[in-house]
């Protein structure tokens, strides 16, 4: 080598030195350092943190060390490392939990929600008595994992309907339009159950009736009756999958002078529940609902008035595609002798009012419901065929309005109407109507009588 060569190794001479002493005592000290943290790491896992946060502590840890060199102190090394590690276990948690959420209005179907495609089983109530030996009993077990599918489908339109009601409580406030209610509540259930004809979809029309009006009443086209204050409005909605029909209704009053009425019928209704079961006689239901309506009284603007059952409403069980399948349970004493059976499907509820406690068919009609055992019958007007075709293919044998025939696009369709039900094919539901100036209230919920226990499907947070 040249002198400019020669001097120039000379000059690199010292600092390669230097670089090749300084890297080991670097990697020494380094080495050492991960060693002591990953003492602490194992030591705090102990302490609480699982072993994957140890892990994850020890890779951070030793990242800072490579990263900086030396200057920082052990301990902030290790407290960075387990705030780091921390941080990243609380992004895992939120990116679990931000899954998909419900809309408001309600838009996103439940099946989303429950991408497991289970949901969740109602409340369980278990038999007593005679019945007691069904809890622990195998061979009624397999028989429930029999209808699983079955069991999962009314679970899946009680969600829909708990999701619908949480939203339509918020906004039946004073000053809505009843019209506009139904509307949003219909398309919420539609959009929830994903309706698909007559497989999915609405159940019967939504019952908004107020006051002295008991039941069967919803806005027709045009009517624009506005909820107000002082009204006592029964919401009664129903929906159904596979033609298994969840009903289940409440009542809206802001006035807390009619709190006692809804307690009153409330509590009848959960007492209903209660004594409903396999071979109990539909009587002993209406005794002991009647017991407990009758024990209250409601004071309205001075004057105190004995809360009532209608006693000519009642509960009925439920059948596929059938929503008043043939069985009635009262809410007063004297009723049928009639027992409920095994797999039955009931609606039990409670009409309580201040009025006389029976009612009579009043005011304009807007349920119709084809008859469910109804043949062959001729019809003369062909618009009149055309409107069956168009039940048949739309409702079938559930229940219908006259709002439901205008949003597939009928019209001008009274008259054949008229006919089908003059035919005896259609039976028109007018609103069944106490006393005016009383005041009436409802709770309902559907109930199944499984082999081993009694579900409450549409049971919720809210009733």
């Amino acid at each position: 080598p040249g002198p400019e060569e020669t001097r120039n190794n000379e000059d690199a001479g010292p600092n390669e030195e230097e670089a090749t002493s300084a890297d080991p005592a670097d990697e020494t000290e380094s080495a050492s350092k991960k060693k002591k943290k990953k003492k602490k790491n194992k030591g705090g896992g102990g302490g609480g943190e699982g072993d994957a946060n140890a892990q994850e502590g020890q890779a951070a840890t030793a990242g800072e060390a490579d990263g900086e060199d030396g200057g920082e102190d052990e301990e902030e090394g290790a407290e960075g490392a387990g705030g780091e590690g921390a941080a990243k276990k609380k992004k895992k948690k939120k990116k679990k939990k931000g899954g998909l959420k419900q809309t408001e209005p309600p838009t996103v179907p439940v099946s989303k929600l429950f991408p497991g495609g289970k949901f969740p089983e109602g409340e369980i109530q278990q038999y007593t008595d005679d019945n007691l030996w069904r809890t622990k009993s195998e061979e009624k077990r397999e028989l429930e994992r029999i209808e699983a599918d079955l069991y999962n489908d009314v679970r899946q339109a009680s969600e829909v309907h708990r999701q619908v009601r949480k939203y339509i409580q918020k906004i039946a406030q004073p000053g809505i339009r009843l019209f506009d209610m139904c509307e949003q509540l219909e398309q919420c259930t539609r959009n929830l159950i994903e309706e698909r004809g007559l497989t999915a979809g609405v159940a019967f029309p939504t019952g908004c009736s107020l006051d002295w009006v008991a039941a069967h009443w919803t806005p027709n086209a045009g009517d624009q009756t506005v909820l107000t204050y002082d009204n006592v409005m029964k919401v009664d909605f129903g929906v159904q999958l596979n033609g298994r029909i969840i009903d289940c209704a409440w009542t809206v009053a802001h006035n807390p002078k009619y709190d006692d009425l809804l307690k009153a019928v409330k509590e009848s209704t959960d007492t209903g529940i209660k004594t409903a079961g396999i071979d109990v006689r539909l009587c002993d239901v209406g005794e002991a609902i009647q017991e407990v309506m009758e024990s209250y009284e409601v004071e309205l603007d001075g004057k105190t008035f004995p809360v009532k059952c209608v006693r000519n409403l009642n509960g009925h069980s439920i059948a596929p595609y059938q929503i008043h399948a043939g069985k009635s349970v009262p809410i007063v004493k004297g009723g049928e002798q009639t027992k409920m059976e095994e797999g039955e499907f009931f609606a039990i509820e409670t009409f309580g009012s201040t009025g006389k406690g029976y009612v009579r068919e009043d005011l304009e009609c807007s349920h119709y419901m084809k008859n469910f055992d109804v043949g062959h019958v001729p019809l003369r007007l062909p618009r009149a065929k055309q409107l069956l075709g168009t039940i048949d293919r739309n409702f079938g044998t559930l229940a219908f309005c006259r709002r439901y025939l205008d949003r597939i696009g009928e019209t001008k369709y009274l008259m054949a109407l008229k006919n089908l039900c003059d035919a005896g094919i259609v039976q028109p539901y007018p609103p069944l109507c106490d006393v005016k100036g009383s005041y009436v209230a409802q709770y309902e919920h559907t109930i199944l009588l499984r082999p081993t226990c009694k579900e409450v499907l549409s049971r919720g947070d809210d009733f």
